[in-house]
């Protein structure tokens, strides 16, 4: 069984007048790093927040279908139990920070599952070390820049040891800098860890690269999905309004020229690289 598996699911939220997803099927293999992305209002969030079981449990609301999460049901299983497997970033980092310093932060989701104080200690220095967070041990939360919270709230999540990063869309708040160091984070947590991840991003040109794949949504439902290179060339994109990389509209532009490119760039360094190589000798 896949790590993550939907079978058509649907969800409305009570008093909505329509589906917030639609017949949802799909699977996520244990190690992926898979891009959600989509339009405003096109149910990432909730797609995000039914891996982790806050849907059902906290958002209520009409339901068919099933989740299945590290061979749990989502409907069955508490967001608690759920907490193991799966950890949610949510989009601004200040809503899950509920302590009064880093260090205490980064504890207090282990310490409520009941783990050994000995091992709280050892994660809580791996993941001060691993995000260097060392200088910000005695902060406040809220005295913090939105890139040092948005670490934090990752830090937190890790030190619940989970299989799943769920991060919905964890750079909207943040400047381009801060969302480049945040996304490596993560990038790396998937290569060199293996964390399976699973990213709500609408800056397609910082993830575009290490996706190992695009899932584009569109009024409730999967439209597309498959490997980067494949679901930014399509039509759709522009259609309903993706951020495609630039690099990749300037590939489809040169195409309509006939001018062949070996590969469909994702970043501007790709781009000039093939570029330079496909220049006549």
């Amino acid at each position: 069984m896949a790590l993550i598996e939907f079978v058509d699911f649907s969800f409305k939220y009570l008093g909505a007048d329509s589906l917030a997803l639609r017949k949802i099927t799909t699977t996520v293999e244990e190690g992926e790093y898979v891009v959600v992305t989509g339009p405003s209002g096109c149910g990432k969030t909730t797609l995000c927040r039914t891996i982790n079981g806050l849907v059902p449990h906290f958002h209520r609301g009409y339901i068919a279908g099933n989740v299945h999460v590290d061979g749990q049901n989502t409907r069955e299983s508490t967001v608690a139990n759920l907490a193991s497997s799966v950890g949610l970033v949510f989009q601004n980092p200040a809503n899950q920070l509920v302590t009064l310093n880093v260090e205490k932060e980064l504890a207090f989701g282990p310490e409520n599952l009941g783990v050994e104080p000995s091992e709280v200690r050892r994660r809580v220095e791996e993941i001060i070390e691993l995000l260097n967070l060392d200088y910000l041990r005695e902060k406040h939360p809220h005295e913090m820049s939105g890139g040092e919270q948005q670490r934090v709230a990752i830090g937190a999540i890790l030190a619940l040891k989970p299989k799943i990063l769920v991060a919905d869309e964890p750079t909207s708040n943040l400047d381009p800098r801060s969302a480049e160091l945040i996304l490596d984070i993560i990038a790396q947590l998937n290569k060199k860890n293996g964390m399976t991840v699973v990213l709500v991003e609408h800056r397609l040109d910082l993830v575009s690269k290490e996706a190992t794949r695009i899932i584009l949504m569109d009024m409730g439902r999967i439209v597309a999905d498959g490997q980067p290179r494949e679901v930014l060339t399509m039509d759709l994109c522009e259609e309903i309004g993706v951020g495609v990389p630039k690099a990749t509209q300037i590939y489809k532009r040169l195409l309509l020229k006939g001018i062949q490119i070996p590969q469909i760039p994702l970043t501007g360094e790709e781009l000039a690289t093939m570029v330079q190589e496909a220049r006549p000798r």
